[in-house]
C-alpha cells in the first residue's frame, strides 16, 4: 500500500505567501497529491477551493490556532469545511496551555468542546504534538492524558515523528499505539541533539540570534529519522495520508528544493 502524500504548506510558507496558487502549481509538479495548510494567505475560502481544484491538490487538512477555535469555532471550522478540508489540527499550545499548568484540565474540556462543533461540521479535530507534551503526569505524558481524557469521536492524532523522538519515544511504536486513531501522520526528518532553541526554527519563540548549531531539520532521507520503519507503522495503523514537514530549510537548500527531495526519497519507499 502507498500512501498519497501531502505537505503542510508552513514548510513553503514565503513562497505561499507571495504567490499561492504558483507555489501550489509547483508542488503538484513534484508530485504531491494533496496539501494542508497553516492560514490562507490572505486568500478567501472559495478562492482556496479553487485554487486547489483547478491544480489538482486536495484540500486534505489544516492547521488551525486553538485560540481562534475557541473564539469562533463554527465560524473558523466553516472556512475549513467551505475548503474542502476532512480534517483541522490544533497545531500547537502556548506555555501557560500546555500539560503540567493548572490550566491544562480546562484546556482539555475546551479542546472537547471544539471537537463536538467540528464533528457537527462534518470535519475530524485531530492534535499536533511537539516535545512538550512527553512531560510526565502522574507517570503518564500529557500527550496520553489528552487522548485518555477526550472521546476518540471528537479527537483524533496527526502525530510529529521527528517530535515524538526528540521527547525520546520511538515514532514507529507511538503511531502503532494510536491504530485507528491516527489518520494524518506528520514525516519530519531532524539531525543533532534536542536544543533549548529548537522552537525559535519553527518560529515560536525568538531569544537567540542563530540556529542552534547541534539540531537542524532536515528533508525526508537526509536525517536520524528510519523513514521506512515510519510508514509500516502507519500502514499497520490504518492511516489515510502522510504529510511531508519542514519548519525551516537547511543544506544549503531552498523551502521549495528541501520538500522536492523529500518527495523525491518518498518516492522510492511509499510502495
Amino acid at each position: 500500500m502507498s500512501f498519497p502524500v501531502a505537505v503542510q504548506l508552513y514548510s513553503v510558507r514565503w513562497d505561499a505567501e507571495k504567490d499561492l496558487r504558483g507555489t501550489l502549481e509547483k508542488i503538484k509538479e513534484m508530485g504531491y497529491d494533496g496539501v494542508e495548510f497553516a492560514g490562507l494567505y490572505g486568500n478567501t475560502p472559495g478562492a482556496v477551493k479553487t485554487m486547489c481544484r483547478e491544480v489538482g491538490l486536495e484540500p486534505i487538512s489544516a492547521h488551525v490556532s486553538y485560540y481562534d477555535l475557541l473564539e469562533d469555532p463554527v465560524g473558523v471550522l466553516s472556512q475549513y469545511v467551505e475548503i474542502g478540508c476532512k480534517y483541522v489540527a490544533i497545531p500547537h499550545l502556548k506555555e501557560p496551555q500546555r500539560p503540567g499548568t493548572p490550566n491544562f484540565p480546562y484546556v482539555l474540556g475546551f479542546i472537547e468542546t471544539i471537537g463536538k462543533a467540528a464533528k457537527a461540521l462534518g470535519i475530524r479535530l485531530l492534535y499536533h504534538n511537539h516535545d512538550f507534551e512527553f512531560i510526565k503526569i502522574d507517570g503518564k505524558y500529557g500527550l496520553d492524558i489528552m487522548y485518555e481524557t477526550i472521546p476518540a469521536d471528537l479527537f483524533g492524532t496527526q502525530l510529529d515523528t521527528c517530535w515524538v523522538n526528540v521527547g525520546g519515544e520511538d515514532p514507529a511504536a507511538y503511531i502503532r499505539k494510536y491504530s485507528g486513531r491516527a489518520p494524518l501522520v506528520h514525516l519530519k526528518d531532524f539531525w543533532g541533539d534536542r536544543s533549548g532553541a529548537a522552537y525559535e526554527l519553527i518560529g515560536v519563540e525568538n531569544k537567540a540570534p542563530m540556529r542552534p548549531k547541534n539540531f537542524e531539520y532536515r528533508p525526508l532521507g537526509k536525517g536520524l529519522q528510519d523513514m521506512p520503519a515510519i510508514l509500516e507503522a502507519a500502514r499497520d495503523a490504518g492511516c489515510e495520508w502522510v504529510v511531508v514537514e519542514q519548519d525551516s530549510p537547511s543544506m544549503g537548500l531552498t523551502p521549495l528544493e528541501c520538500i522536492k527531495v523529500s518527495i523525491d526519497f518518498l518516492k522510492t519507499i511509499n510502495k
